[in-house]
């Protein structure tokens, strides 16, 4: 295959994947919340059990890592992401009209709560509950697999995420992005 052909390939899967992306039709609060909840039965399902215990079964390297910090540092992790999760999905469904299921993603942009900090909350709370497991699990396999997870959420915001919330909100979301960071906040 061409580098063309590969270039045209993946332009065509990210176009699929962007155009998989729309507003929410759903108009209670409460209807958005349960589909939130759908959504996290199917990412800690997916991402923080079967993924895992995958990485762990195929690499189950044991990592040198003491079973007391690990086990706070692995809480810690789990904790906040959990709690920012929650209230990032309270943002969606209360302010921007939407859940974070990609089929019924918010139909305002969010800029309030969490995503005042980091354009990419939920994301990052999602990761920090993946590490939080890795770190739990202490293989060698599930570290790679958080590194790996890692890495395609960046590559999913930056190429797919982005592009599709620029041309659905134009020039606010093109602002947004000078103002606020992609994944590390600044405190002023």
């Amino acid at each position: 295959m061409s580098r063309w052909a590969a270039g045209e390939r993946v332009m065509s899967v990210r176009q699929a994947l962007q155009r998989a992306i729309r507003p929410s039709t759903t108009r209670t609060t409460a209807a958005l919340w349960a589909k939130s909840l759908l959504n996290a039965v199917l990412f800690f399902a997916i991402f923080v059990v079967a993924l895992p215990a995958l990485a762990q079964y195929l690499l189950p390297i044991e990592l040198p890592l003491a079973r007391t910090p690990r086990m706070w540092l692995a809480g810690a992790l789990g904790v906040t992401g959990i709690g920012a999760w929650m209230f990032c999905l309270d943002s969606f469904s209360r302010h921007g009209r939407g859940t974070p299921l990609p089929a019924d993603a918010p139909r305002q942009l969010v800029t309030t709560g969490l995503f005042r900090r980091i354009r990419n909350p939920i994301m990052a709370a999602e990761l920090l509950v993946i590490w939080g497991v890795a770190v739990y699990l202490a293989s060698a396999g599930t570290m790679l697999y958080a590194i790996a997870i890692s890495i395609a959420a960046h590559v999913a915001v930056v190429h797919i995420e982005e592009p599709e919330l620029r041309e659905r909100f134009g020039e606010s979301y093109s602002d947004y992005c000078r103002e606020v960071p992609r994944w590390l906040p600044r405190f002023r």
